[in-house]
């Protein structure tokens, strides 16, 4: 009898560990299932819990497009805002609606892991929405130039690009420096009209990327001020006699001759009378991406056409 109580409490511990066991490794396994997640802080202060490894991205604005697509790393968006097209590639995925406008159902649709957003211009109600539904929304908030390599910077680090990042803004800051050195040549500082569109007349504030542009580009913004795009009437336009006329539109070649003919009607504007009348694309010159050095060095070029002579 003594030995078959030693053998049952033998058995009975045996029996206890492994059970114990079994309860730890199924608790290691389970953990093992969930995947890694890491805790990240966007451009607007807010902290949130994004994958390690993010597998499905939607971007909410084109120029987060633009940028994911900069960085090498299109595979991971499943979905993108309406006006995402560039570069071509972007125009084949999925729509989510316009930035201002997005479509929840369509969104939620397509299971990201993360949406990347743009504080002015998404909806904060539905950014919430995302957000009560378990999907992070990463939003950014470039302001200027400097601002918006930042962003290249930050998005390069959540999406596991780092070293494309800041190869892209180093190129970015050579070319900076490059206009500048260029138009520093120059003391001449030739005053320029940024005409958006025909009617109305809309210019842009010292506020905006527009501004920043024309005066690293070596001239002088005529609708400076506090309004961000103030409206002009054809009168005072005129009385602003710009050196330089630029008009950003995407319907380059027809917009272009219309408005060519209907400011050739006043010869005493010094941009008509010396043919510096300009159609440039509007995205490369308000979307904060890595376009908007291109439409840096367009300004500057344009501002001062003498300095860019032996440019190849």
């Amino acid at each position: 009898m003594p030995t078959c109580i030693s053998q049952l409490t033998a058995v009975a511990k045996r029996s206890a560990l492994l059970g114990v066991f079994v309860f730890f490794s199924s608790l290691f396994a389970l953990h093992g299932q969930q995947p890694a997640a890491r805790t990240v802080t966007d451009e607007l202060g807010r902290k949130m819990t994004v994958p390690d490894d993010l597998k499905r991205v939607v971007s909410l604005a084109p120029s987060i497009t633009e940028i994911i697509f900069a960085l090498g790393k299109e595979d991971l968006l499943k979905g993108v805002s309406r006006f995402s097209d560039f570069p071509t590639a972007a125009q084949k995925l999925p729509r989510v609606g316009s930035y201002v406008h997005l479509d929840l159902e369509r969104i939620v649709a397509l299971k990201p892991d993360l949406c990347i957003g743009i504080k002015e211009g998404n909806p904060i109600a539905v950014v919430r929405k995302l957000e009560h539904l378990g999907i992070p929304v990463y939003a950014v908030d470039p302001k200027n130039l400097n601002s918006v390599l930042e962003t290249i910077l930050q998005l390069g680090k959540l999406l596991g690009a780092d070293q494309k990042a800041h190869d892209i803004v180093s190129d970015l800051r050579t070319r900076i420096e490059r206009v500048k050195s260029i138009v520093a040549t120059s003391p001449n500082r030739p005053g320029v009209f940024f005409q958006i569109g025909i009617s109305p007349i809309v210019s842009a504030g010292t506020e905006t990327y527009i501004h920043e542009l024309i005066v690293m580009g070596g001239g002088r913004n005529l609708a400076e001020g506090p309004v961000p795009y103030p409206r002009y009437s054809r009168e005072q336009v005129l009385g602003l006699s710009p050196d330089v006329l630029i008009i950003t539109s995407m319907a380059r070649s027809t917009i272009f001759e219309r408005v060519k003919r209907q400011w050739a009607k006043w010869p005493s504007m010094p941009a008509v009378r010396n043919n510096r009348i300009l159609l440039m694309d509007s995205n490369i010159l308000d979307r904060p991406t890595p376009r908007l050095i291109d439409g840096l060095e367009h300004v500057a070029e344009a501002i001062h056409p003498e300095l860019y002579k032996e440019k190849p």
